[in-house]
């Protein structure tokens, strides 16, 4: 925020001339709306330094401050000092920006590549509602980052081996019939998934048979014969079995189709894909570094542990007594190869929900012990689950909120809404469809980016779509309505730089427009979308009170009219691009 660098640099200067001592930091925040000021500064960390009166110290500040490039007035409340902004400064902040339609996004800096891993589902059952939140955080926080000025590789690791889709491949071999996402019209993921739900049916059925038949319920669970063939599978497959190879690759193929389409119409992307087939033996050579290093230490039994007990944490296994990896060890390796793959990554986060936050605490402390640099910058975007009013998911049991009908649910929670509301009259069918999918889509992703990722949510599809309150309808109904404006401007517009004063509702409205950098930089820095969103509320509510005290059109002097319809402009601008790193389209007509 400039007016802060401008500001911060005075009052440094000012501490050094009016009481001899240096200063770093200086705290600012907007000066509340019963004082009069544009902004405050924070008197309070100066006191125990300077060992005065913290009214005294703003008093004197103040003095010093007024007449000194955009500083009119001061008023001091207390701890707190407030300032009094030019017309003239604020001004000239619009001038530089208001033909800028990528104002606030920074360009690409050198050696500030960043990786970052989202989605890394299962590929035995479609994408659901937690997937949803992952998706959709993984991917806002990378656009994000490459607006604060970041190179991005968005990636990553699909869980394509392991007991789980074995499960379904024996599944679908015994109850298949054959039966392919073409000859059922299902989506390959949707398919694969209902197998997984069968093989829970039938594992449960021969659990109960076996119980009655006198077993322990302990034994049963382990002897059920639906288990035992998908354990000889896997078995088979780690062999190399070429028979259950192919299979493996023709079920799984059907998964990741049926997830492209998903992705495809949540509007997320990737650069890169790792599969945990291919990486989970990386990292094997790592241990035999950490154990020659004293990283690791080895057991009797041969297993080779990690003591992590001076650092707060527990004792880890990385390596099993038969020399198999587990997933700390493939995790180590694969966040190794991921920086031999992209050698200008210096750092790397992990979208991946909070029930995993100490194998991350752990993971990250392994690497900066094997001496990896980057490990310092290694970050988990923890984040909570999200519920509907349902209840609880349950994949094993069928008893999931599937992405896709999720999906199709908003979108046709905005077309009720839209036509109750008479939102739409005069668009043909296909113009209603696409503006249904943006509200809709756009609708879900608002709701869940505007809450702190680190917070569990209860998501309402229906509380989500509204043309009131802080929700992207909302967001994406005042920007179909300054496109509406725009549309309506009938003269030429003034070529000079607009030099009346400033009514209250235009100065606020350009001061919202002043922080939108630092908002995306907080939001980089702090990987929390919700700054994103909530800003965008703000600004929002702060234009809809300009647009009914200050019309746009109507005034008698053509320079007010230009000056108003740039500033509209430029509001549409900062909507459009805020909403683009949520990954949030916009209308021009609602």
């Amino acid at each position: 925020m400039q007016l802060q660098k401008i500001l911060s640099k005075n009052v440094i200067e000012a501490f050094d001339k009016l009481f001899d001592v240096g200063v770093e930091n200086v705290e600012f925040q907007p000066t509340k709306k019963e004082f009069e000021g544009d902004i405050t500064i924070v008197i309070f960390p100066f006191v125990k330094l300077l060992k005065q009166n913290p009214k005294e110290i703003a008093e004197k500040l103040g003095e010093h401050l007024q007449g000194q490039d955009c500083v009119v007035k001061y008023n001091v409340v207390s701890g707190f000092l407030n300032l009094v902004i030019s017309d003239e400064y604020y001004l000239d902040f619009f001038e530089s920006i208001k033909s800028n339609d990528k104002y606030g996004f920074v360009s690409q800096a050198a050696n500030q590549a960043v990786m970052v891993e989202y989605s890394s589902p299962n590929t035995n059952k479609p994408l659901h509602l937690g997937h949803i939140r992952n998706n959709l955080l993984g991917y806002s926080v990378s656009e994000i980052l490459k607006a604060s000025g970041k190179k991005v590789y968005k990636t990553q690791i699909i869980n394509d081996r392991g007991i789980h889709i074995c499960k379904s491949m024996v599944s679908w071999l015994a109850y298949g019939n054959g039966e392919t996402p073409e000859s059922s019209g299902l989506k390959g993921d949707k398919l694969v998934g209902n197998y997984y739900v069968k093989y829970d049916q039938v594992y449960q059925d021969q659990v109960k048979d076996l119980i009655s038949q006198g077993t322990g319920e302990d034994d049963a669970k382990q002897q059920a014969p639906i288990l035992l063939q998908a354990k000889d599978m896997l078995l088979k497959w780690e062999a190399g079995d070429k028979q259950v190879v192919d299979l493996w690759k023709k079920i799984n193929q059907w998964v990741y189709d049926g997830f492209e389409v998903t992705y495809k119409r949540l509007g997320v992307d990737f650069d890169s894909y790792y599969y945990e087939s291919q990486t989970y033996l990386l990292g094997k050579e790592f241990i035999k570094t950490g154990l020659d290093s004293g990283v690791f230490y080895k057991k009797d039994d041969g297993s080779v542990w990690c003591d992590l007990t001076s650092d707060g944490l527990d004792e880890k296994i990385v390596l099993r007594a038969d020399g198999t990896a587990v997933y700390m060890t493939q995790d180590i390796g694969t966040a190794v190869q991921r920086v031999k793959d992209h050698p200008d990554i210096n750092s790397m986060v992990y979208t991946v929900g909070n029930e995993q936050d100490y194998h991350f605490k752990v993971l990250f402390l392994i690497l900066k012990k094997l001496g990896f640099t980057w490990a310092e910058n290694l970050f988990h975007l923890s984040y909570g689950m999200v519920d509907l009013p349902t209840g609880k998911m349950k994949s094993r049991e069928g008893i999931v909120v599937d992405a896709d009908d999720l999906l199709e649910e908003m979108s046709e929670t905005a077309k009720n809404i839209s036509k109750e509301l008479g939102k739409l009259d005069g668009y043909d069918e296909n113009q209603k469809q696409e503006v249904y999918e943006t509200i809709g889509l756009g609708a879900l992703k608002y709701f869940i980016l505007k809450v702190d990722p680190k917070k569990r949510i209860l998501f309402d599809p229906k509380e989500s779509v509204d043309f009131q309150g802080n929700t992207a309808s909302f967001i994406q109904y005042s920007y179909a309505r300054i496109q509406s404006i725009i549309r309506g401007v009938n003269f030429e517009s003034s070529k000079e730089k607009y030099q009346r004063p400033l009514e209250d509702k235009e100065k606020e409205l350009i001061k919202q427009l002043e922080v939108f950098p630092s908002i995306i930089q907080n939001a980089a820095t702090s990987h929390n979308p919700g700054l994103i969103a909530n800003y965008l509320y703000d600004l929002v509510k702060i234009f809809n009170s300009f647009y009914q005290s200050a019309p746009v059109l109507k005034s008698a002097f053509i320079d007010k009219k230009s000056f108003r319809v740039d500033l509209c402009r430029s509001v549409g601008y900062t909507i459009k691009n805020a909403l683009g790193l949520l990954g949030i389209g916009v209308v021009d007509r609602m």
